[in-house]
């Protein structure tokens, strides 16, 4: 019998398109992480008072901005859930057609995340873009793409953040399938068009991001869903300090070390 190893990279190049497909789309998500728009360009976030909020470089302003841009730029206005910039409303990340307003190449716009309202930066000269060297992937493996069943259950799922806010939302089902001798169930939420579960295994805080990881996958087909664990990624929290990544449900903790997709990246 061949050892494990062996017959899994025969396996893998026994289907140069198979293999492919995972790579180029490892390489696309490194592309967009690293872009100037991506996750490692985000350098600053900060929730809003109530009332006029001072925007500048000076060192005194309640919003900061990176050296280079202006010391005293402006005033972001929250008034009752509604942000103002120099008396102008902006519309929020999420809306159709979210306002950006521009420092030079940084970029601020405004969130939401439940009752708290915050100034968002991308900074494309960032430390973390800058310094960015790659990701550390597991070996592709065609056992960690899974045909699971759909049970569609809908219901509204706790999801709580990094920063300890809680929100339910949609969850139209779950997915079930055996992995490693284990049953197991993972319920998603909808984000856009697509599926998406968070959860966490056995290597959660060991060769994996200990917050746990990612993966998007399209809406069930015929009481089927595909779950390609080849894809699974880091939140952004895994790279940087201002995002507000939701965490895994206590339901999706999977009870088998899940030794595919992304893992732990740095110090994280």
């Amino acid at each position: 019998m061949l050892p494990l190893l062996l017959s899994t990279l025969l396996l893998a190049a026994g289907d140069p398109a198979y293999l492919k497909e995972i790579q180029d789309w490892r390489s696309n998500y490194e592309a967009g992480l690293k872009g100037p728009k991506g996750w490692l360009s985000v350098a600053g976030l900060t929730w809003l008072h109530e009332g006029a909020n001072s925007v500048g470089s000076d060192g005194k302003s309640d919003v900061p901005l990176p050296a280079g841009t202006p010391a005293q730029a402006g005033k972001l206005t929250l008034q009752g859930g509604k942000v103002l910039w120099n008396g102008k409303e902006l519309q929020m990340e999420g809306s159709e057609k979210p306002d950006v307003v521009l420092f030079g190449e940084v970029q601020m716009t405004v969130i939401k995340r439940g009752d708290r309202i915050g100034a968002r930066l991308r900074d494309p000269n960032a430390a973390t873009r800058k310094n960015y060297q790659g990701s550390d992937w597991y070996q592709v493996d065609p056992k960690w793409n899974v045909k699971a069943k759909w049970v569609a259950q809908p219901k509204k799922i706790p999801i709580v953040n990094i920063l300890g806010m809680k929100e339910d939302q949609d969850s139209p089902g779950y997915a079930e399938f055996t992995l490693l001798g284990k049953t197991i169930r993972l319920e998603p939420v909808v984000e856009g068009n697509q599926l998406f579960f968070i959860f966490k295994d056995q290597t959660s805080g060991k060769s994996t991001y200990g917050a746990g990881r990612y993966l998007y996958t399209d809406m069930p087909k015929d009481g089927f869903v595909r779950l390609e664990f080849n894809e699974a990624k880091n939140p952004p929290c895994a790279f940087i300090a201002f995002a507000t990544c939701p965490l895994p449900p206590r339901q999706n903790a999977m009870p088998i070390a899940l030794e595919a997709g992304e893992k732990k990246y740095g110090s994280h």
